[in-house]
């Protein structure tokens, strides 16, 4: 059994409940944006003005966190299923939290125009 500090909720049932609430918002999403792209003539007046509503900034918000999220506990299981030494493990984990940490930032100030 691995005990880290690393992993998202301190429990195996909060992190299969993060991974499921957060597939759910991902794939909600991605319907969306499928039906959107499908349903839609998109130019970029059309992608313009969905970007610039309010609720869909949130909606992309929240999609955008919850693919981090998504994430972390995925990259958190593998790496310690696979990585059983604790300095690489400590290091690829900090190394995938900076990624993520950067695209999270990154994305907001891309989609609120900071």
């Amino acid at each position: 059994m691995v005990n880290s500090v690393t992993n998202l909720g301190r429990s195996g049932v909060f992190d299969w409940l993060v991974q499921r609430v957060t597939a759910y918002v991902l794939a909600l999403y991605t319907i969306f944006l499928i039906g959107f792209a499908l349903t839609t003539d998109i130019d970029y007046q059309t992608w313009s003005g969905l970007f610039g509503q309010t609720w869909f900034r949130i909606f992309s918000l929240l999609a955008l966190l919850s693919i981090g999220a998504h994430a972390w506990v995925g990259l958190w299981t593998v790496s310690t299923d696979y990585i059983k030494a604790a300095a690489p493990r400590f290091l690829f984990q900090a190394a995938c939290g900076l990624a993520m940490f950067v695209y999270l930032v990154w994305g907001i100030q891309i989609l609120w125009g900071l």
